[in-house]
């Protein structure tokens, strides 16, 4: 697998080849069985995976904590909402949530962990969302998140071999 410091780098050297990759899915892979695919690899890939040693997406993005969450995240972090709201969130983020102020997430710990624990956001324990339904019709999504998640890219590189999908220049 792919070196968590390089998987930026890799997945832009073959950005062509994978927005190709993505255009000959959409053309030849059947819906559910593509999602069986990913399911699977998913499955494989991560059950051997340590998240806690890579954490790009934490580094990447901003953290999403949405409102319905806000009462039990500042409890678990010891404060009250309003206190977690000053500390660690900026403005709403429209969509009934709000984003962490920082990038790296907020709750990035140093050794490579949620500080919110289990009470993180479902965004995040679903990250990268590739054993999720209905790949088929986010495979734009995808090409973004093989360039953060190592096991992201690794899915993707194995469903090209699966396909016996070769690139042409």
């Amino acid at each position: 697998m792919i070196a968590p410091r390089k998987v930026k780098f890799e997945a832009k050297k073959k950005r062509n080849e994978n927005y190709e990759f993505r255009t000959y899915l959409k053309g030849n892979a059947e819906e559910k069985e593509l999602d069986e695919q990913f399911h699977r690899l998913h499955n494989e890939l991560f059950a051997g995976y340590d998240c806690s040693r890579c954490r790009n997406c934490c580094k990447m993005y901003n953290g999403s904590i949405p409102e319905t969450d806000l009462e039990q995240d500042a409890r678990h972090m010891g404060l009250t909402k309003e206190q977690f709201l000053e500390k660690y969130l900026g403005e709403d983020d429209g969509e009934n949530g709000y984003q962490t102020k920082n990038i790296p997430c907020d709750f990035l710990g140093a050794d490579g962990n949620c500080q919110l624990g289990d009470c993180r956001p479902d965004s995040c324990k679903k990250y990268p969302y590739t054993d999720q339904p209905d790949r088929w019709s986010s495979l734009y999504s995808v090409l973004d998140v093989i360039e953060v998640c190592p096991v992201a890219f690794e899915i993707y590189e194995r469903l090209k071999k699966e396909y016996g999908w070769r690139y042409r220049r």
